[in-house]
């Protein structure tokens, strides 16, 4: 065993499928051998790793399992470990990261595939009580951001609507307002602020603040509260280390080292047409110490170059990540 993937690097380098699938066979294998959850996972599934020729044919994990194991490459100790929020009593995802600065490039380097420098913007994180809640990905990203944006104005805000509003008021210089979807709906319904020079960027979630409601209805109300001509979302989670974003529309596009598969609702182990609704499988060769082969509880469609998200298979069990107010 070896507790090191010798081609880390070469992750965020990749620039054809060709490439993508090559590093993903290496991962998987790397990770079989040192992954002793996933290990005991593909055994069960009595998987011939020597077969595995294809990434349709290597197993996905189901996200769960950060619910009930931990995750992860070697005996190391890891640089931090992420936790997933919930309601009392609700068992939730810890994601141990072995090492702190692969996180750190792949959010920095996906935000600069899609909009560019981030010292070209102010950062408003919109994520109530973020003080309060240890351990959060989503939290630890937009930190990094609003310091890497090195503004005065940049910064995590709670219900300071009118500071918020008098920061974007004043400025010029690009804005990036990223929030929960309850907070910006709060921030619209007291404030009515004009947002139009502004990227506004939900990380969805009402998760009990307020009814859920369909992203299309959502995006919807906050364009024209805004006064913007489309809302941004960001999708990411607590098990993963990449994050996709939808520009407009709630079309996400993935990073070049990430890709999203559908499989069959009732059947893991078959794929779904292009377009047909499904699970989502999520590739992150990201988490090349965690898990990068994770079947998770989203529904979704996905096309050549995008993927949409439609929902979950338990709604009693929506991810944490969305609320930061407990």
């Amino acid at each position: 065993m070896t507790n090191k993937f010798l081609h880390t690097a070469s992750i965020f380098k990749i620039s054809s499928n060709s490439e993508f699938k090559e590093l993903a066979m290496e991962v998987f294998r790397f990770q079989y051998d040192n992954n002793k959850v996933y290990k005991t996972f593909c055994d069960l599934l009595k998987t011939d790793v020597n077969k595995i020729k294809n990434i349709k044919d290597i197993p996905f994990l189901p996200i769960s399992f950060f619910k009930t194991h931990k995750v992860y490459c070697g005996d190391e100790q890891a640089d931090i470990k992420f936790n997933s929020s919930g309601t009392t009593g609700m068992v939730t995802s810890t994601h141990f990261v072995k090492d702190i600065s692969i996180y750190e490039q792949s959010f920095k380097q996906t935000f600069e595939i899609f909009y560019g420098n981030i010292k070209d913007y102010i950062v408003l994180g919109l994520l109530p009580s973020y003080l309060e809640r240890e351990g959060s990905s989503l939290i630890y990203m937009v930190d990094s951001f609003i310091k890497q944006s090195n503004h005065k104005n940049s910064g995590f805000f709670l219900n300071e609507f009118d500071k918020i509003e008098r920061i974007i008021a004043k400025n010029e210089k690009k804005i990036l307002l990223i929030g929960v979807s309850y907070a910006l709906l709060d921030f619209l319904e007291q404030n009515h602020p004009n947002l139009a020079n502004c990227i506004v960027m939900e990380t969805g979630g009402m998760k009990g603040k307020r009814k859920e409601i369909p992203k299309l209805q959502l995006h919807q109300i906050l364009k024209e509260g805004f006064n913007v001509n489309s809302i941004h979302s960001e999708y990411g989670m607590t098990e993963l280390l990449s994050q996709a974003y939808a520009l407009k529309d709630g079309k996400f596009v993935t990073p070049p080292w990430m890709r999203v598969l559908s499989r069959d609702i009732n059947d893991p182990f078959t794929y779904t047409p292009k377009g047909k609704t499904g699970g989502l499988n999520i590739i992150d060769l990201a988490n090349v110490y965690s898990c990068a082969f994770i079947a998770t509880q989203d529904l979704g469609k996905v096309y050549d170059d995008y993927f949409e998200v439609l929902g979950r298979f338990d709604n009693s069990d929506i991810r944490g990540c969305n609320l930061l107010v407990q």
